[in-house]
């Protein structure tokens, strides 16, 4: 049973306690009425009610006491964040009964030589395979979530560390050739079993301006992209890292 409420900065999203099932509904209150945010829409995206994806029997979540390698039992496929409200499928991102080739996710980083290396790295630390799912929200913000699972929390410790750095991701996506840390996404904004790195593109932009984070979760690897021409919102993003990080704790 979820006990504790998310709360954060920037963004304020807040999850009730539904019972044993270990469901999470996020509020639609309007801000007026929840106490101490008596403020303007801070540009949240609605999502539908959200439920974690039920466990093969006697099969602990990822990060219970019993569950001493951190895996997730539970189908990767279900446990990609759901499309907000009015948003428009990607259904170039659903791949063969749900799993997406590696090929395709590799074909978002900008250079042939980093997909290739990139490509191998999956390989040599076994790749099991590749859940996405993405979307365009009205105002043309395109998201897209990559979710990569791994043999153990193990390996994905190890590979992590090749993945990311302070300031930019190992590999270019993109559009996306300069980046710098996000220092405006509050710390406090993930689960603490989840190590997260949020980046943002350097100005001056290209033609669409690219948001992205790379999310540790035991024994799988999650990458968050945002993009939308002219400028790309934080709150939405920001929102979605972490509703899909809490999905994987």
């Amino acid at each position: 049973m979820l006990r504790a409420a998310l709360r954060w900065t920037a963004v304020v999203t807040v999850f009730a306690a539904l019972g044993a099932g270990s469901a999470y509904g996020i509020t639609r209150a309007d801000r007026t009425d929840l106490p101490g945010l008596a403020t303007e829409s801070d540009g949240r995206w609605a999502y539908p009610r959200i439920e974690r994806p039920p466990l093969p029997p006697g099969r602990p979540r990822p990060f219970d006491g019993d569950n001493l390698v951190n895996a997730h039992y539970a189908d990767l496929r279900a446990l990609l964040l759901p499309a907000p409200d009015g948003a428009r499928d990607d259904k170039a991102l659903h791949g063969a009964d749900g799993w997406l080739p590696a090929k395709d996710l590799l074909s978002q980083y900008a250079a042939e030589a980093d997909q290739e290396e990139l490509g191998q790295l999956l390989t040599d630390y076994g790749l099991r395979h590749v859940a996405a799912r993405g979307w365009t929200t009205g105002d043309g913000t395109r998201t897209r979530i990559y979710l990569m699972q791994f043999g153990t929390a193990e390996v994905v410790d190890e590979l992590f560390g090749t993945l990311v750095t302070y300031d930019s991701p190992a590999y270019a996506l993109s559009g996306a050739a300069e980046t710098t840390n996000d220092e405006a996404y509050p710390a406090s904004a993930v689960p603490v079993q989840v190590t997260r790195y949020a980046y943002d593109e350097a100005e001056p932009y290209g033609p669409e301006q690219v948001r992205q984070a790379y999310v540790q979760a035991g024994d799988v690897v999650a990458l968050v992209v945002q993009s939308r021409k002219g400028t790309a919102a934080a709150v939405p993003f920001q929102q979605t890292v972490t509703l899909q990080s809490e999905l994987l704790a």
